[in-house]
């Protein structure tokens, strides 16, 4: 049984990963279809073309299988055959490839240029300190996602419920920022005590 688990793997794998690759490229085929010059519905009849394309043709090949049985047989074995290949090559897989190593950032510099970014105001979204960050060079192609995970590495207050303009997203407030960090609490509990 063993002895099969790796192969099954592989298969299992690629066939995932290639099921993910067509679906996101017949996504992308229709989204391409949308008209940025037009507006409302009339905007996304392209992207309904090419999906009832896409659905006449999925119609048409059930048609011609069911018509000539014997063709689900080669359908088969080029979908095992690019399973295999997909499945043993790691480098293909978006979640096995190595990861970027992440920035190392100095806790009291980012908290700088949050201040920097929240200027008079008393919150800011971090979709605005990105900005902010990657119109200096800084952060290209990161997320605000990422942006959010190197603000819990380095322990700096940010929640998901903060208004600016009255629009509740992921930012800082400036209460927290000047506010002692929870890592800095910490530091000081473990210190000795020097009351008497």
């Amino acid at each position: 049984m063993s002895r099969l688990a790796r192969p099954a793997t592989h298969l299992a794998t690629g066939s995932s990963v290639l099921t993910r690759r067509l679906a996101a490229r017949a996504a992308a085929w229709c989204a391409r279809a949308r008209r940025d010059d037009l507006t409302g519905w009339k905007a996304i009849l392209g992207i309904l073309l090419r999906l009832a394309l896409l659905l006449l043709g999925a119609y048409l090949l059930a048609r011609i299988v069911r018509a000539l049985p014997a063709l689900m047989w080669v359908l088969s074995a080029g979908w095992t055959v690019a399973a295999w290949r997909t499945g043993r090559s790691p480098v293909e897989e978006p979640r096995e490839a190595p990861a970027e190593a992440a920035p190392v950032l100095d806790p009291e510099a980012v908290r700088t240029l949050l201040l920097e970014v929240l200027g008079d105001a008393p919150s800011v979204h971090l979709r605005t300190v990105l900005a902010h960050l990657q119109k200096r060079g800084q952060w290209e192609g990161r997320t605000v996602s990422d942006l959010r995970a190197a603000l819990e590495r380095l322990d700096i207050p940010h929640d998901r419920r903060v208004k600016v303009a009255g629009v509740p997203t992921w930012g800082v407030r400036r209460r927290d920022l000047v506010a002692p960090s929870p890592a800095d609490g910490r530091e000081a509990s473990t210190a000795p005590s020097t009351a008497a």
